[in-house]
């Protein structure tokens, strides 16, 4: 009798492993299920990933080339539109310098006629006429002062060498040496520039 209850005993441990076992069978497969079915989870989120960073580095790619070319553009706009400020601030510049010229220009013949009355009054000898042509003079130098100050230069021309950039000739004569061929002898009506600007050139006769 009792070596049938032992029996029993060992056969429903026997059992109970057995079961132990089947059950650990079917956990390994199911691991076995849901590792395989994992794998290619992992490898769709590793080639997503991949897209992902190529994906990005092409953006990188193209925002660097945009980067670039708007780079150039506003260096090549800013380069442009500081040489017109450089252009205009010049050209402003030399208006306000010769602003005047008109004005000045209508003036040079009143020097002319200064410049006339003052010889015509040197080679003359009567009485009060030396006091007349101090007078003469102080109101010229007065003037041809006032001038000046504008910016106003007479330019130089007596036995100078001919150049037409400051010279008008409007005749020619024999040169009498050597030494002044090319050169002016004489000057019919002075010439003036205005601030470094010819304004009115010299008349001048050339010797050849």
């Amino acid at each position: 009798m009792e070596d049938n209850q032992k029996k029993s005993r060992e056969m429903d441990e026997f059992e109970d492993i057995r079961i132990d076992e089947n059950q650990t069978d079917e956990e390994n497969v199911k691991q076995a299920a849901a590792d395989d079915a994992q794998k290619p989870s992992e490898n769709n989120n590793k080639r997503g990933r991949m897209r992902k960073d190529r994906k990005k580095h092409e953006e990188d790619t193209v925002s660097k080339e945009t980067h670039d070319a708007l780079n150039d553009k506003y260096l090549r706009l800013f380069s442009e539109f500081d040489n017109f400020r450089k252009r205009t601030l010049k050209e402003k510049i030399e208006l306000s310098k010769t602003a005047s010229e008109e004005v000045i220009t209508a003036l040079l013949p009143v020097l002319d006629d200064f410049e006339r009355a003052i010889v015509a009054l040197e080679n003359l000898d009567q009485g009060g006429i030396k006091e007349t042509l101090e007078g003469i003079l102080l109101i010229y130098n007065k003037l041809l002062k006032t001038l000046q100050q504008k910016g106003l230069q007479e330019v130089e021309a007596l036995h100078q060498t001919f150049d037409t950039d400051f010279h008008e000739a409007i005749t020619n004569i024999p040169a009498s040496k050597p030494e002044l061929k090319g050169k002016v002898v004489d000057v019919v009506q002075k010439g003036y520039q205005l601030n470094g600007k010819v304004i009115r050139f010299a008349k001048v006769v050339v010797a050849n």
